[in-house]
C-alpha cells in the first residue's frame, strides 16, 4: 500500500504540474481572485453571481466561468495531492521499523507541500508576481523530485545492484542535475514573464546573434508582472534578454547532459539510463524548437512544461541509480566487454 500510494502521488504531482502550466499559460491564474475558494465558495457554480458581475465589468478581464473552473480544478487536484502526501508521511512514520527506512523524506514532503500551498495562495493574492509564480512552479517540481526519489527507494537497489559506475560519471550526473534545475528556473522565468515570443526566429533572435537586451530589468526579482521595479512598463528588450538567456542555458544543458548520455551509453550496464536520458532530452529540445517555429501554441507550451518535468524525473532516476552503484575509478577491459569477464 505504501509503495502504491507513493507511485500514485508521483503521477498526481506530474498532473498537477502540467495542469498548473495550463492554467498559467491560458491566462486563468486569476480566474478566482481569492484563495482557497472562489469568491468564498467551494466551486465556481456557487459563485456564479460574483463571476458574472466581474465578467460584465471586465469582459476581457482575468475572470470568467471557464477560467474559474480551470483554476479550481487545479486546486482540487493539488488539495488531493496534499492529503495523499500526509497519508504517505503518516504511514512512513508509523511503519518506519517495518519499512526499515527513515521517515525524514516523507515528513519533509509535508513541509514542502505546505510551503507550496502558501505559494499558490500568494500567486493569487499578489497578482501573479513573476518571482512567486516561478517559485510555485519550482515547488511543484521539487515535490515531484522528492516523490520520485522516495518511489525509487522502494525498488531501486534491487534493479541496479549488479552494475558499476565511474566516480566521474556520478559527479557529472550531479552537475547535470544542477545545470538542468538552473535551466528550468530560466524556463519558468520566461513563462511567468510571457517572454516566449520575444525571439520568433531560430537560431538567431530578431535577426541577430546578440539582439538589443535589457538585463538590469529582465532579472529584477521584486517587481509586478509586466513592470519594472520602478513601476514602468517592462520593455521588449528586457523580455528579449529573458528569452535569450533561456536559449543560452539550453545550449549549456544540452552540452552537459549530452556528455552524460555519451558516458552512460559507453558502458553496457548503464546503457538503459543513457537511452532514457537521450529520449527525454531529445523530446524537450524538439518541443522547444517547435514552440519557436509554431509561435507558441498553448498545447505545445504546456507540453514544454511537461517535458521539463519528465527530464527532471529522468535525471533524478539517473542520479539515484548511479548513487546505488559500486564505484570504479578506471574502467577495465572486462568492464567494457562483459563476455571477456565471463571467459576469465
Amino acid at each position: 500500500m505504501y509503495r502504491k500510494l507513493i507511485i500514485l502521488a508521483a503521477f498526481l504531482t506530474f498532473a498537477v504540474v502540467v495542469l498548473g502550466a495550463y492554467v498559467r499559460l491560458s491566462d486563468a491564474g486569476l480566474g478566482c481572485p481569492d484563495w482557497p475558494g472562489c469568491y468564498g465558495h467551494v466551486t465556481p457554480a456557487h459563485a456564479a453571481e460574483n463571476i458574472a458581475a466581474a465578467e460584465a465589468a471586465q469582459p476581457q478581464g482575468p475572470v470568467s466561468f471557464l477560467k474559474a473552473w480551470k483554476e479550481m480544478v487545479h486546486r482540487y487536484f493539488a488539495s488531493t495531492l496534499g492529503l495523499l502526501i500526509i497519508t504517505i508521511a503518516a504511514i512512513g512514520w508509523a511503519k518506519r521499523k517495518v519499512l526499515r527506512q527513515s521517515p525524514v523524506l516523507p515528513l519533509a514532503l509535508i513541509a514542502v507541500v505546505v510551503f507550496q500551498g502558501l505559494l499558490g495562495k500568494w500567486t493569487v493574492t499578489l497578482l501573479l508576481k513573476p518571482v512567486i509564480v516561478t517559485s510555485h512552479l519550482l515547488g511543484g517540481l521539487t515535490v515531484l523530485s522528492l516523490l520520485t526519489w522516495l518511489a525509487l527507494r522502494q525498488f531501486g537497489p534491487k534493479v541496479v545492484n549488479n552494475m558499476i559506475v565511474s566516480a566521474t560519471t556520478r559527479r557529472l550526473a550531479r552537475m547535470g542535475l544542477v545545470v538542468l534545475v538552473m535551466q528550468v528556473i530560466l524556463g519558468g522565468w520566461v513563462s511567468t514573464n510571457y517572454a516566449g515570443l520575444a525571439c520568433s526566429d531560430l537560431p538567431l533572435c530578431q535577426g541577430h546573434w546578440v539582439p538589443p537586451m535589457d538585463f538590469s530589468n529582465a532579472f529584477h526579482l521584486i517587481r509586478e508582472l509586466g513592470m519594472t521595479a520602478d513601476g514602468d512598463l517592462l520593455s521588449f528588450s528586457a523580455l528579449t534578454a529573458i528569452h535569450w538567456m533561456h536559449r543560452l542555458g539550453a545550449l549549456l544543458t544540452t552540452l552537459v547532459l549530452g556528455i552524460l548520455v555519451f558516458r552512460l551509453l559507453h558502458q553496457q550496464r548503464t546503457r538503459h539510463l543513457g537511452l532514457a536520458l537521450l529520449g527525454a532530452l531529445t523530446l524537450q529540445i524538439a518541443i522547444g524548437i517547435a514552440n519557436v517555429y509554431l509561435s507558441l501554441p498553448l498545447w505545445l507550451a504546456v507540453a514544454h512544461n511537461a517535458g521539463a518535468a519528465i527530464l527532471i524525473v529522468t535525471m533524478i532516476t539517473v542520479n539515484f541509480a548511479l548513487r546505488c552503484l559500486p564505484i570504479v575509478e578506471r574502467q577495465t577491459t572486462a568492464d567494457k566487454h562483459p563476455s571477456i569477464a565471463a571467459t576469465i
